[in-house]
């Protein structure tokens, strides 16, 4: 079922499991309650005030004149006390709700499965967490104050004017189903345009995003027109939906301030007959028609934030989407220790969801603990699979993979993985020191003996002091300010760090220049030393000292062997080899 045709009672679900995370601030909510509660007592407490000026009007009571301004700043004191007490209190509350909604869901997002990244854009998860949970601030802030303020205004005026007359007072409980309806109407439009909203604002953060992130490629290839197009086009669609909104609430809003008019007139036209006349006094007719007359203002403002709280539904509701999302599984109860590193894949199949090819086909293969093993083979034939695999980045379901004879699934996630380190192509930097970078994740942090050594041992030292600030030096977003050979050696310092018994190197030498790859291939046979390695190679020649090299071919291993046996052959590697290529 879509957001936009969801019943009342889910939205009222959602919106409950919005409230649920005012409980921790429960007394602070309630002091804000009673705030408005006050200030909404003041609304029919001036139209009190005007029945007591026409009456001493009427008496020419000298003494007014006293008691009077009196009790109309007595009157405002009240007010502005209630007003601050509930609109300081209830933003307490709204803020810190939002920042913890914001905060669990940055939490829970970080442990969803590589699956879940893999299957939505970096724009949507971000506009959700940025931008979406700033509209849940709309309905827990914004929308909450004018519902307990308004309506309790409503509740104290329509109270007021059903003491004062109830016969004529039943006006307000006949236009009452029609505002309900137009309310449930509009409010059924505004959630549907305000998820496509939200949708649409990821769209704008996607092309924004991927046009900074990839801006050299922009300006390589000549790109500028097209982004620029792509922009427009995304940032239009989301100025379209967003009038569409304004439009529909804007007419909403003088639709119901009519029909409340309309009631008005129907009520003075009654106050005129002479039965009615003949019922009041004339300082309860000024009562009345004053109190009548401030019921406009907070039913407008009412109507108003449907809109507000629609957005905020729509928002929340995403937002619980992924937190509803099952995180990364982990039934594992073996708490690893320091892993010898013996690793076995007894029959392992895979494929990746939506796919009607293996990606792993019937894979058996022992690699004993310590041993360097390379995994070569044109694109696609299942290498990374198989290293992703082992971190448990995904879930196999047909075979076994095993280290020190456990399999991987009966280990814990965090120490399964404390026991592997990873060195891909594309590193991965944070808008962070080096020092910080190098440490990431570690018990390192602040440790500049052991960060040094480690940087010291990926041959990275050199080039970090030559830095303006050394090891304190920002390295920008995803490393910017450093090359792609010494992002790779702080990547392999991080992992020297981790001090793990396993290590991955996916195509960690690729696309380097002559220089970078042989400071980095000494890095890396000093980071291979006692650890289990498996090397997925881009170029044949970084491979050749491996212990056992395995040929995959369409999710299968093909050949095994050492290098030189493997070119005795003259088969599948040897091809490979003779064309340069993995």
């Amino acid at each position: 079922m879509t957001s936009e045709s969801k019943p009342a009672a889910s939205n009222l679900a959602v919106y409950l499991r919005l409230l649920s995370y005012v409980r921790p601030y429960s007394g602070w909510f309630v002091l804000s309650i009673v705030g408005f509660v006050v200030f909404a007592a003041s609304e029919p407490a001036q139209a009190m005030l005007m029945k007591v000026l026409v009456e001493a009007l009427e008496q020419k009571d000298p003494d007014g004149r006293y008691y009077i301004p009196a009790l109309l700043i007595g009157i405002y004191v009240v007010r502005g006390v209630g007003s601050f007490v509930g609109t300081y209190f209830l933003s307490v509350v709204s803020n810190r709700l939002v920042h913890d909604l914001r905060r669990e869901t940055f939490n829970h997002l970080v442990r969803l499965p590589t699956r879940y990244y893999d299957d939505n854009n970096s724009g949507h998860i971000i506009a959700k967490i940025v931008f979406n949970t700033t509209q849940v601030t709309a309905a827990a802030t914004d929308a909450l104050k004018v519902i307990v303020r308004e309506g309790a205004t409503v509740i104290w005026l329509l109270a007021y004017v059903f003491y004062l007359n109830w016969k004529m007072s039943l006006v307000f409980l006949l236009i009452a189903p029609v505002i309900a309806l137009i309310v449930r109407s509009v409010g059924r439009k505004l959630r549907k345009l305000s998820t496509k909203v939200q949708h649409s604002v990821g769209e704008v953060t996607q092309v924004c995003n991927e046009a900074v992130t990839g801006h050299r490629v922009v300006r390589s290839f000549g790109g500028e027109a097209y982004e620029i197009d792509r922009f427009h086009d995304a940032s239009a669609n989301n100025m379209r939906r967003a009038l569409r909104m304004v439009k529909i609430t804007s007419l909403n809003t003088p639709l119901l301030q009519l029909i409340v008019i309309m009631a008005m007139g129907l009520i003075v036209f009654l106050i005129l007959q002479p039965h009615f006349l003949a019922e009041m006094s004339t300082g309860d007719y000024v009562a009345y028609l004053t109190a009548v007359a401030l019921l406009p203002k907070p039913i407008r403002q009412l109507s108003d934030v449907n809109g507000a709280i629609q957005r905020g539904l729509a928002a929340a509701e995403s937002v619980f989407e992924i937190l509803d999302m099952p995180p990364e599984t982990d039934t594992g109860t073996v708490e690893a220790g320091r892993l010898h590193g013996d690793i076995e894949l007894r029959h392992l199949s895979y494929r990746y969801p939506g796919s009607d090819q293996l990606a792993l086909d019937d894979v058996s293969v022992a690699i004993a603990g310590g041993t360097t093993v390379a995994l070569v083979g044109r694109s696609g034939s299942g290498k990374s699979t198989l290293a992703n695999l082992i971190s448990r980045f995904y879930h196999h379901s047909d075979g076994e993979i095993l280290i020190d004879g456990i399999p991987i699934g009966d280990y814990t996630l965090a120490s399964l993985r404390r026991n592997i380190a990873v060195v891909t192509q594309t590193v991965t930097l944070f808008n962070d020191t080096v020092a910080n970078n190098i440490a990431y994740g570690s018990d390192a942090v602040g440790d500049m003996e052991r960060i040094r050594a480690a940087a010291r041992d990926a041959y990275a030292l050199e080039f970090i002091e030559a830095l303006p600030e050394g090891f304190d030096t920002i390295v920008g977003e995803n490393g910017v300010k450093l090359s792609g050979g010494q992002k790779q050696r702080i990547a392999i310092a991080r992992a020297l760090l981790k001090n793990a018994p396993i290590l991955i190197l996916d195509e960690a030498t690729s696309a380097l220049d002559n220089e970078s790859e042989k400071a980095i291939q000494m890095a890396l046979e000093k980071a291979m030393v006692g650890r289990t390695t498996l090397i997925i190679a881009h170029r044949l020649s970084t491979i050749e000292a491996a212990d056992t090299i395995l040929v995959m071919d369409r999710g299968r291993i093909v050949e095994q062997g050492t290098h030189e046996e493997l070119l005795a052959r003259g088969q599948v590697y040897a091809g490979l080899h003779a064309s340069g290529l993995s």
